[in-house]
């Protein structure tokens, strides 16, 4: 299987120097893990104490690991404040539409936090690559993307753009790793497999994004995913360090006394589920 043929390839990243240094080890990564979604918690309780509306967009090509780093970030707090958006496709009605209209419905309200896998940056990434849209309609996208940004920091939403990036015989162990892995496969979709192949295209895409968007107000943070469990740690302490939150306790409480339940046979048949494990 592709998956167990892969997982031989040596453990080992290079960093922005060029020397290379082994994987974070499992015990010290969830060592790690667990102390900052704790700090997770505490920016949760107080996005909703504060009203306070955050907006964090993760980009990156496929396999870069946007969904492992945004299932970190949600997976100990609370679906109602923490929102993932991950739009499919635009319906016909939706491309008659100004391009931002179908994603300002999901910009975080006071007390949330909207995570988007993929954003509105779709115009200048997948869809001017694949032919999805014009080169014309991509570079007035990105002429308007500053203001439409500005706007959104000048309405008070705290708004963080990530892209993971990840190096081309990495994404193509990944990618490979998905084609017989039974929890994977849904993964590998036709898109990625006609992406795979722009590598060039999507560098020269990725980079006028940049140029055009990395702006003061709304600057892009970049991180290194090929070490998947360094990316995840890394931009949840830089998120949990850009995003302005304070303490707020608690509140102490305590179960309620409540009397002594009484064994009442039920008067329904249960269907109970089989005991196979």
């Amino acid at each position: 299987m592709a998956h167990e043929k892969h997982q031989k390839h040596p453990k080992h990243d290079h960093d922005p120097a060029g020397t290379t240094r082994a994987r974070l080890g499992r015990k010290e990564y969830e060592r790690d893990l667990a102390r900052l979604q704790g700090e997770l918690v505490s920016l949760q309780r107080w996005v909703v104490a504060s009203g306070a509306k955050v907006c964090v967009v993760f980009e990156g090509r496929d396999g870069a690991g946007k969904g492992g780093v945004i299932k970190r970030i949600t997976e100990r707090v609370s679906p109602r404040v923490f929102r993932v958006v991950a739009l499919p496709a635009p319906t016909e009605r939706e491309r008659s539409q100004m391009y931002f209209q179908r994603y300002m419905p999901h910009l975080p309200a006071g007390g949330e936090v909207v995570i988007f896998d993929r954003s509105w940056y779709n115009r200048a990434g997948v869809e001017r690559v694949m032919g999805f849209c014009t080169e014309e309609e991509s570079d007035r996208f990105l002429e308007l993307v500053p203001a439409v940004e500005d706007a959104m920091v000048q309405s008070g939403i705290v708004l963080l753009k990530y892209w993971l990036e990840v190096d081309a015989d990495e994404q193509t162990r990944r990618l490979e790793g998905r084609i017989d892995h039974p929890r994977k496969t849904w993964k590998l979709s036709p898109m990625d497999l006609k992406s795979y192949r722009r590598w060039s295209d999507y560098t020269h895409a990725r980079d006028a994004m940049f140029a055009a968007t990395d702006t003061e107000v709304a600057p892009w943070f970049v991180a290194d995913s090929n070490d998947k469990r360094r990316a995840r740690l890394n931009v949840i302490a830089h998120l949990l360090d850009h995003v302005p939150y304070e303490r707020v306790p608690p509140e102490r409480v305590s179960l309620p006394k409540r009397p002594r339940p009484k064994d009442v046979p039920s008067g329904h048949p249960w269907r109970r589920v089989p005991e196979l494990f």
